[in-house]
C-alpha cells in the first residue's frame, strides 16, 4: 500500500469519527434540569425526576424522530451561583436544547439572563415567585404562583367568618408574594391581618413564632413554608402549644400538606384547610393513570406531589413542541407553540397565557382526612380558571 492511500484511508476514518458525536446530536433533543437533588431541598429534585420518569414511561424516550435525553444537574441549592454555572455548561457544552427544573425561585432568577441570551426554551417546573415569567421572553411556568394559590384561600377563609388572621410566611419572594395576595384579598372580604410573620428560608426555629401566634389570639393563622420538612416542624409545634385547643385555625397553602410528606405529619393536619392546584386525591383518569405511571418508574419513592405533576407537565410540553417542530428545535417557535400550550393534566385542565407564559388552572379548597386509613387532602371546593392576580 502506498503512503498516498494510507493517508487517505486515515483521513476518511478520522473523518467518520470525528461525525460520530455530531450525527448522534442530531438524532437527540437534550433536556437540562437544573434542580437541587442534595442538601435541604433534595426532595424537589428527585420528585421532578419522579415525574419526568412517569411522563416517558408512559409516552415513550423518543418524541419527533429523535431520542430524548435528559441530563441532570445538582444544585445543592438554594445555590443561585451554582445554577447559573451549571446552566452556562449545558447551554455552551452540551448544547441542550431545553433548560427546566428549577424548585427554588433564586435559581431560576439566576438562569433567566442566560435563556435569554442562548434563546432556549426554559420549563418552569416548581418555582413560584411572580417576577420570574417577566425575566425572561423564554420562561414558560407549569407549576403555579403563590399569589395564584393565595388568594383563593383568602377569598374562602372571609366567606367562612374567618376575619382576623395572624400570617407566617418563609421570608423570600414566594412567601412575600403569597403574603401580600392573602392580605389584598382577605382585606378586600372584609378581614384583617393583625400580624404578619417572616421567617428565614433556611431551618427556621418555629417555636417563638408559635407562640406569637398563640399570643396575638387570631381566628386563623395563613403559612406558607416550603414544602417538606418545614410543614412537619410547625404542625408538630403547634400541637404542642396548644393552638388548636385554643381554637386557632390553620389555613395554608397547599406545601404546608404535601403529599408526600402528609403521611408523616399524623393526626395533627386533619381538619388543615389548604387551596393548591394538585392533591394525590385528585379524582380524573389522567391522575389515576399519572399516579400509575409514577409507581412502577419509581418504586419506593412514596407519594407524588405538585413537583412531580409539574415536571410530568413539563415534559407533557416539551415533547409536543417537539412533535410540532419536527425534532428541529428553536428557540422562538418554540416559544410560539408554548404560549397557546393547553393539556389536560392529572390536576386537571391547564393552559399557558399568551401574555405573560404562565399557567392558567384550577386551585382547589382541600381538608385534610383520612381516607382507607390515609391522610389526603380531600377537594371539596374549586376556583376555576385562576390566573396569577398581579399580572
Amino acid at each position: 500500500m502506498t503512503i498516498k492511500k494510507i493517508v487517505a484511508i486515515a483521513t476518511l476514518a478520522a473523518g467518520a469519527w470525528s461525525a460520530m458525536p455530531l450525527a448522534q446530536a442530531e438524532d437527540t433533543i437534550k433536556v437540562g434540569v437544573i434542580a437541587a437533588f442534595s442538601g435541604p431541598f433534595a426532595d424537589y429534585g428527585k420528585q421532578m425526576e419522579g415525574g419526568i420518569k412517569a411522563w416517558m414511561a408512559q409516552n415513550g424516550a423518543s418524541v419527533g424522530g429523535k431520542k430524548i435525553e435528559i441530563i441532570y444537574k445538582d444544585t445543592t441549592g438554594p445555590s443561585p451561583e451554582i445554577a447559573k454555572r451549571l446552566a452556562q455548561e449545558l447551554v455552551v457544552r452540551d448544547k441542550v436544547d431545553f433548560l427546566a427544573g428549577f424548585g427554588l425561585t433564586p435559581e431560576a432568577l439566576a438562569v433567566a439572563p442566560i435563556a435569554e441570551q442562548a434563546k432556549k426554551p426554559m420549563i418552569i417546573m416548581n418555582a413560584a415567585t411572580s417576577v420570574i415569567t417577566t425575566t425572561s421572553n423564554y420562561i414558560a411556568r407549569f407549576s403555579m404562583t403563590l399569589p395564584q394559590i393565595s388568594a383563593p384561600m383568602a377569598t374562602w377563609a372571609a366567606k367562612n367568618n374567618i376575619k382576623k388572621v395572624v400570617t407566617l410566611v418563609a421570608d423570600y419572594g414566594p412567601g412575600i408574594d403569597a403574603e401580600a395576595a392573602f392580605k389584598n384579598e382577605l382585606v378586600k372580604g372584609g378581614g384583617a391581618v393583625t400580624e404578619a410573620i417572616r421567617v428565614p428560608l433556611r431551618n427556621p426555629e418555629f417555636a417563638p413564632y408559635i407562640q406569637r401566634i398563640k399570643d396575638a389570639k387570631p381566628d386563623a393563622v395563613f403559612i406558607f413554608v416550603p414544602a417538606g420538612e418545614q410543614g412537619i416542624a410547625f404542625m408538630k409545634g403547634y400541637r404542642e402549644r396548644g393552638l388548636a385547643a385554643a381554637g386557632i385555625k390553620v389555613i395554608a397553602t397547599g406545601d404546608l400538606t404535601d403529599d408526600h410528606v402528609l403521611p408523616a405529619m399524623g393526626d395533627a393536619t386533619l381538619g388543615v384547610i389548604t387551596t393548591f392546584h394538585y392533591s394525590a386525591a385528585h379524582k380524573s383518569p389522567e391522575n389515576a393513570a399519572f399516579l400509575k405511571s409514577f409507581e412502577s418508574a419509581n418504586p419506593g419513592a412514596g407519594r407524588p406531589n405538585f413537583m412531580a405533576v409539574a415536571a410530568y407537565d413539563g415534559m407533557a410540553a416539551i415533547y409536543e413542541v417537539s412533535r410540532k417542530l419536527n425534532g428541529t428545535i428553536d428557540g422562538d417557535k418554540a416559544m410560539s407553540i408554548l404560549k397557546t400550550m393547553k393539556l389536560n393534566s392529572p390536576r386537571g385542565p391547564i393552559s399557558i397565557d399568551p401574555q405573560t407564559r404562565d399557567i392558567v388552572q384550577t386551585v382547589y379548597v382541600r381538608k385534610v382526612e383520612k381516607v382507607g386509613g390515609e391522610f389526603y387532602n380531600v377537594e371539596f371546593d374549586q376556583f376555576t380558571n385562576q390566573k396569577d392576580p398581579g399580572k
